[in-house]
């Protein structure tokens, strides 16, 4: 009997949908994008576009370039190539282009350009995200992960091998130009002037190039030692002058040693103090997760329980989450115009000056303290938490924060940020806060208006 097959012929002419729309299928991710652009208020980026002269190549729609590129961030595809690519080999993609094909540095220029209003749409979505239901400010629990940086951590040197390479490279440039010198007036009386070999300038380049490098690592390094000595001075003539108030109250002094303050000229970085050559403003950071050292940044989430919103991120370079409790708070309370009822954190943030900030004072604060820390604020906290009700919301924590890290770096694959230097990681963090929202919104179901804003520009 003969088999019955739809019929396949690579050569058959087709007259394909004119609406590129009817390209997918109904409620599918990259249309639902599109309607959400068409929402957004994009004059940040319409600014950028101030030729009016109508000279030169029209420019790609930034409505198109901002829809291409929420709709890459939210499947992880962040290289400017690979999206490229995709606007010739993938549906989503070239129905969200209009069947156009901007060039890698075009995306890539795009993005640059516009990175920080990319990353003020966080704002506009989580707004939407309010108007769907998804955040109720109940509890919230911030949590903090490390993210890859776009360097290797082979590419980092300590403050003590910087000094010990620059040694080293001083005494090779001498010996190279010595022996350039040498060589020169051996050639000179053999061949007479004017003729050398090309070996020794090059080699003797390489070695003063490196020996740059190293010389302006460590100028940053020893800055930085520097400006922290100065915080510190600064710091120690508060207490200082805190100690001889309360000696003028209590009419006599105290005993011990008072503060002592750092003098900032003779400061000098920690000879373990390490900068990468490839994005110096990165950190050698242990990764929990593999329990492995990396070159990384330390990104932060507070998420909302009800639906894992993200409400505040920031990406921070300090290695530990001491000092991010109120600088995240501060964050999530101008998101969403208050504090949530009820904040955790694990007890990474805790410190007594942290717990005890005014800020926080209309929230029931849960960060536990380390085990070894024994002030009247930590134990405070750990009364705190005896509480049948506190303790149940506490052990929420994990699963209300986690899991959105899970999702962004397992499920979409960011596991490295594509750009370096620290504001452009933190616009890219913000960035990926927003596309793990628009996937909320998008899974909720709620759908968008029609707006003609783009229309009115």
């Amino acid at each position: 009997m003969a088999k019955r097959f739809i019929p396949y012929e690579l050569d058959q002419r087709l007259l394909l949908p004119p609406d590129l729309r009817d390209w997918l299928p109904e409620g599918h991710l990259a249309l639902f994008i599109a309607d959400v652009v068409s929402e957004l208020n994009l004059s940040a980026i319409y600014k950028k576009y101030n030729r009016a002269d109508g000279r030169g190549r029209p420019a790609y729609h930034p409505a198109m370039m901002t829809g291409l590129l929420l709709y890459a961030y939210c499947v992880g595809k962040t290289s400017s190539r690979k999206i490229e690519k995709a606007t010739y080999e993938e549906i989503p993609f070239r129905v969200l282009s209009g069947d156009q094909h901007p060039d890698h540095d075009v995306i890539s220029d795009f993005r640059k350009r516009n990175l920080k209003a990319l990353s003020g749409l966080f704002y506009q979505v989580l707004q939407l995200c309010r108007q769907a239901g998804l955040v109720k400010l109940g509890h919230v629990a911030l949590d903090g992960t490390k993210v890859k940086a776009n360097a290797s951590k082979h590419k980092a040197m300590s403050y003590k091998r910087m000094c010990e390479a620059e040694q080293k490279l001083k005494e090779e440039v001498a010996g190279l130009l010595a022996e350039a010198e040498r060589k020169d007036a051996e050639e000179d009386e053999k061949y007479g002037k004017g003729n050398r070999g090309d070996e020794l300038p090059d080699e003797l380049q390489r070695r003063e190039s490196r020996l740059q490098k190293i010389r302006e690592a460590k100028a940053a390094l020893e800055s930085a030692a520097r400006k922290q000595a100065e915080k510190q001075a600064a710091e120690a003539r508060e207490r200082i002058k805190e100690r001889k108030r309360k000696e003028q109250e209590r009419g006599r002094k105290f005993g011990g040693r008072p503060p002592q303050m750092p003098n900032p000229e003779e400061a000098t970085p920690q000879e373990n103090a390490q900068r990468n050559f490839t994005d110096p403003d990165s950190r050698i950071m242990v990764d929990k997760s593999t329990n492995s050292f990396a070159q990384a940044y330390n990104a932060q989430a507070a998420v909302d329980s009800e639906s894992q919103i993200v409400v505040a991120a920031d990406v921070t370079q300090d290695a530990n989450d001491k000092h991010q409790l109120v600088t995240m708070a501060k964050q999530m309370s101008e998101n969403i115009g208050c504090l949530p009822e009820h904040l955790s954190a694990d007890a990474g943030y805790f410190s007594a000056e942290a717990v005890m900030a005014p800020f926080l004072a209309g929230t029931n604060l849960l960060v536990p303290p380390e085990k070894n820390v024994r002030t009247s604020e930590a134990n405070a906290m750990r009364a705190k938490l005896d509480d049948a009700e506190n303790r149940s919301l506490y052990r929420m924590r994990k699963a209300i924060v986690e899991p959105v890290f899970g999702q962004v770096k397992s499920v979409r694959g960011f596991s490295r940020f594509a750009l370096r230097g620290y504001e452009n990681v933190r616009q890219e963090f913000e960035l990926i806060a927003l596309t793990h929202n628009l996937l909320k919104l998008f899974r909720s179901g709620w759908t968008p208006g029609v707006c003609t804003a783009w229309e009115a520009m």
